[in-house]
């Protein structure tokens, strides 16, 4: 005898097997079956389905060594590895338990033997996924003793744009980390982070992350020798200071504070040969609180030479700077005083800028690059 199916039980059955649920029970299905092409299957669909809900990301959490299984599989299509490789970007992103699950399940191996691959796909969805995997604390250490740090200078070096950005992101992140700095130096990572910064805009998270680590660099002798040695760095430096981000700008400024304490005969000089006076007196009255003491200091400890001046020198920018700056911790009256003065003196550049001008037509520049950025945590794919 057939039975007729009631309208809204059939609506009921279909609406059921269309839900999220049923999506995540089919992906975890497929990704767990022997059948290769079953496994790709299911890898895109976790790829797909993960790659804004956070939801799908906790519930799907459960296919990660199935996806790492699929990594090690290196003979398998560049497809495979690639829809694999994507899953577990999109399950990282923005869950640090599943950061952790995706190494301890042994990512780091395939991930990282990735960065030297032959395909600039895999290259780059390595690096984004390294990026990601290093904004876990706990993953840090892994990470380097695993040996990513030298092919992430490399890829830095090497790599696409794309790459370049996520590498030195990735970096960054690591960077917090003594040891690991000290990894990242002994891989001489300064050119290829100045050159980088050259190229892109200075206002992304890209100039950030770039400034970020030469901040930590420079805090080594090796560090500043390398940036100044470099043709260029420290100009590159002074314009993000100039025209960075608020975190970029607060970041070189420190990297130049750092320098000038270290040695403040051998640095001096080089940092005042770049112009650095009108970006940092526009810092002392535009930038964060951070940023404006430090740039009160840096201005401070540029204001005199070690060497006798001339009289016809008494009046240079340097000691009208600190003549102001001395007065922008006053009272209110003398210090909104202060600030007008500064402000209008960095509008008009003074002395220093045409040797800026002519600095940067020899040394500079390449036309800047675009390039896709992100925060510590790489987009979905």
């Amino acid at each position: 005898m057939d039975y007729c199916t009631s309208p809204s039980a059939t609506h009921h059955r279909t609406s059921s097997a269309s839900s999220p649920d049923a999506a995540v029970l089919k992906a975890l299905l497929l990704v767990q079956s022997d059948a290769l092409d079953s496994k790709f299957q299911g890898a895109s669909e976790i790829r797909r389905l993960t790659k804004t809900s956070q939801r799908c990301r906790r519930h799907l959490s459960q296919s990660i060594p199935h996806l790492v299984s699929m990594l090690h599989r290196l003979h398998s299509p560049e497809s495979h590895l690639e829809a694999a490789l994507l899953a577990l970007l999109n399950l990282a992103v923005k869950d640090e338990k599943n950061k952790i699950k995706i190494v301890e399940a042994g990512a780091l191996g395939p991930i990282i033997g990735f960065l030297q691959s032959e395909s600039l796909i895999l290259q780059e969805n390595a690096t984004a996924s390294l990026l990601t995997l290093s904004a876990s604390t706990v993953n840090k250490p892994l990470i380097s003793a695993a040996g990513a740090i030298p092919l992430l200078v490399e890829i830095l070096r090497c790599g696409s744009p794309q790459a370049k950005a996520d590498a030195v992101m990735a970096l960054s992140n690591l960077s917090t980390l003594p040891h690991n700095l000290s990894i990242i130096l002994d891989s001489n990572p300064v050119p290829a982070i100045v050159s980088l910064l050259k190229t892109c805009k200075k206002s992304s998270k890209t100039a950030e992350k770039c400034c970020s680590l030469i901040e930590y660099l420079v805090g080594f002798d090796e560090g500043r020798i390398a940036l100044t040695s470099e043709e260029g760095g420290v100009l590159a430096v002074v314009e993000v200071l100039e025209n960075g981000s608020l975190q970029s700008r607060d970041h070189a400024v420190g990297a130049l504070l750092t320098m000038c304490e270290s040695d403040r005969c051998k640095y001096r000089e080089p940092i005042l040969g770049e112009g650095v006076i009108p970006g940092l007196l526009e810092l002392t009255v535009q930038g964060t609180p951070k940023s404006q003491s430090k740039a009160k200091t840096l201005l401070r400890l540029l204001r005199d030479s070690p060497y006798p001046r001339s009289e016809l020198q008494a009046d240079t920018i340097e000691n009208i700077v600190c003549n102001i700056i001395s007065q922008i911790d006053g009272d209110d009256d003398q210090s909104s005083k202060a600030k007008k003065m500064l402000a209008e003196m960095v509008q008009v550049s003074m002395e220093q800028s045409l040797r800026h001008l002519q600095r940067r037509a020899l040394v500079c520049t390449p036309t800047e690059m675009p390039i896709n950025t992100c925060t510590s945590e790489v987009s979905s794919k």
